[in-house]
């Protein structure tokens, strides 16, 4: 498969292309600098440079065409202000979902944040951006030329994976390596009976693959 990931140098997506790279897939990174260019070709992936903050739908989509899935993992980051968990959070995704319908890539996975709720109240920044993500998530929805899956894990940490999780529509807060994240997103990839499902992810029990098979079949 060929997979465009946009936020192609957060943390999530880099262990992603990794994983993706390893097993044979065409993997691109969308990056908004060229010297972070290099970490994603020592993981395997294309960086693909463009700014999705000030980019046209046209131009995004024509990085896409061609690309049998994509996958949302971009972000603004912990340390931005209210107007980057906008013009990113929510409407970066809103931009790359659009692509994806104009060129034609069906397949969508999008890393959202548990608790993302597009009705949040609230002025701190903490609820700007689950509002910004809940907004996004919405939109995603609503698009009927997308095999959407959105993801929404726990509280991310860098602790090593354990391959072990819990992955259901409702799981309730929980911590959850970026590891297993990126594991996941990989599994989600090859399960289109996934599309159309809103996951919360956190550590638990299960293997990955047992995971996603499950939800898949429900």
């Amino acid at each position: 498969m060929r997979i465009v990931i946009a936020g192609g140098h957060g943390q999530i997506a880099l262990r992603l292309e990794r994983l993706l790279a390893a097993r044979g897939d065409e993997v691109a990174g969308v990056v908004r600098r060229a010297e972070q260019g290099d970490d994603l070709r020592q993981v395997g992936a294309e960086p693909v440079l463009l700014d999705l903050e000030s980019a046209s739908v046209e131009e995004v989509a024509e990085r896409l065409r061609g690309a049998d899935a994509v996958v949302f993992a971009a972000g603004a980051g912990p340390g931005s202000g209210v107007t980057r968990k906008d013009t990113v959070d929510r409407g970066a995704a809103v931009l790359f979902a659009d692509a994806a319908v104009r060129a034609g890539v069906r397949r969508h996975v999008v890393v959202s944040s548990m608790g993302a709720d597009a009705a949040r109240e609230g002025d701190e920044v903490f609820d700007v951006y689950l509002r910004a993500k809940g907004e996004a998530d919405t939109y995603v929805r609503g698009l009927v030329g997308l095999d959407w899956t959105i993801l929404r894990p726990g509280s991310l940490t860098n602790d090593a994976g354990t391959g072990l999780v819990r992955l259901e529509a409702h799981t309730g807060p929980g911590a959850i390596p970026r590891d297993d994240v990126a594991a996941v997103l990989a599994e989600l990839l090859d399960t289109p009976a996934t599309a159309g499902l809103v996951l919360e992810l956190v550590g638990g029990s299960t293997p990955v693959s047992v995971a996603v098979k499950s939800v898949a079949g429900n």
